[in-house]
């Protein structure tokens, strides 16, 4: 009896260790999808800022070290369209008429949505006071020798469909019921052609310095003084 009892011991744990041993069953199989690659390409015309600092004084402080105080920034948005081998103002009648997009009379200065002027500073520019705040910059293309930077209280759309009253998309539908500010620029030429336009300061002290734009080999340039 004992034999029977332990061949059938033997035979339960060796279907016991076969139960074991077998793998599991197959898992369904899941899909992934490929994520699209996100492009890294900039935009036709990348935007672009300038900013400086004036009104403050470098201070020494209790360990000696000199640092800028006081200071006011001025700041400049925009967006900084390509020559991309053009002739980018033209001649002649039809000097800065490819600039005026949408029927404009005046040249956004820049790309897409309107030029940006912000100070925390009240500024002096072509002879009127520039109140502390935000802005819109504009250009009056008269000539190749005769510019007008134009400082209008328009704000900027966000986009062309925008609807919000007294805002502009670029220079479209401009009027200038808003201007604060005009001041004649003196217009240079340069050997070298910028490729992209280009907002800046120039020359600045503590009282005041220079907006400039460069674009091709021309280059304009309009003094600013700080409001005392």
């Amino acid at each position: 009896m004992k034999p029977l009892i332990l061949t059938a011991a033997l035979t339960v744990t060796a279907v016991a260790l076969v139960t074991t041993a077998q793998p599991p069953p197959p898992q369904p199989q899941t899909t992934q999808s490929t994520p699209t690659p996100t492009s890294t390409r900039p935009p036709a015309s990348p935007p672009g800022s300038a900013q400086t600092q004036v009104g403050g004084a470098y201070v020494k402080d209790d360990q000696g070290r000199e640092r800028y105080q006081g200071g006011k920034w001025i700041e400049i948005t925009y967006s900084r369209p390509i020559k991309r081998g053009r002739d980018v103002f033209g001649s002649g009648p039809d000097y800065g008429k490819a600039l005026l997009v949408g029927g404009a009379t005046v040249w956004r200065a820049g790309a897409n949505v309107s030029t940006r002027l912000k100070t925390e500073a009240p500024l002096v520019i072509g002879g009127k006071t520039v109140p502390a705040g935000e802005y819109s910059l504009f250009i009056d293309l008269k000539s190749p020798t005769e510019w007008t930077l134009i400082v209008s209280s328009y704000g900027a759309k966000t986009s062309g469909r925008d609807e919000t009253p007294d805002t502009l998309w670029g220079s479209f539908k401009y009027t200038p019921d808003k201007d604060v500010a005009r001041a004649p620029m003196t217009v240079g030429k340069s050997e070298a052609s910028m490729d992209q336009l280009t907002w800046g300061f120039c020359d600045v002290t503590q009282d005041g310095g220079k907006l400039f734009l460069a674009w091709d080999t021309t280059n304009a340039v309009v003094p600013f003084t700080v409001a005392k």
